[in-house]
């Protein structure tokens, strides 16, 4: 029997405590320097832009899915490129320089490469740990129970049917 991973209750830690107490210390700072209406200001003009830049990036990455989808290709980065896109707008939404940062590396086109290489990263190890049997060297549970994933004498998957080996290549 496999065990299910648990849920990292460090992470709501961090986006309920530390998040907001780090924005409050960074508005705080950047208001001594600058001045409150100044400060007000900028998270006014940061709204804006913010708006604008998710606005314009997620019509292009809506356009790149529509194309990809009518030449028939697997539309993988385009959709993992909208997932960042509404994560970088969510983050956008609250006010404070230290989200609105988050969300502008998630939501910039020449950073969005290393954030969807890092997205693509941990969901190929989730799906690999739910669906993949043995690999790596963790047990599958079955409906009756659990069998060994791939080895010398049983290369396939299961006891289910046959296996068809192939590679994925990556356009």
């Amino acid at each position: 029997m496999t065990s299910r991973r648990r849920f990292p209750f460090w992470l709501l830690f961090v986006a309920l405590v530390v998040v907001p107490l780090a924005e409050i210390w960074v508005l705080i700072q950047v208001g001594q320097v600058i001045g409150v209406w100044w400060t007000i200001a900028l998270l006014i003009a940061d709204s804006i832009l913010g708006s604008w830049l998710i606005k314009r990036e997620g019509t292009r990455a809506w356009a790149a899915l529509s194309t990809t989808l009518a030449s028939g290709r697997m539309p993988a980065r385009e959709l993992a490129d909208g997932a960042l896109i509404v994560a970088g707008g969510t983050l956008m939404l609250s006010p404070g320089f230290v989200t609105d940062t988050m969300g502008l590396l998630l939501i910039l086109p020449w950073t969005r490469p290393a954030a969807r290489k890092l997205l693509t990263r941990v969901m190929s190890r989730k799906m690999l740990d739910a669906y993949a049997p043995g690999y790596p060297s963790r047990t599958y549970p079955g409906p009756t129970g659990s069998y060994p994933g791939p080895d010398e004498t049983h290369p396939g998957p299961g006891p289910k049917g046959p296996v068809v080996r192939g590679e994925v290549v990556d356009p």
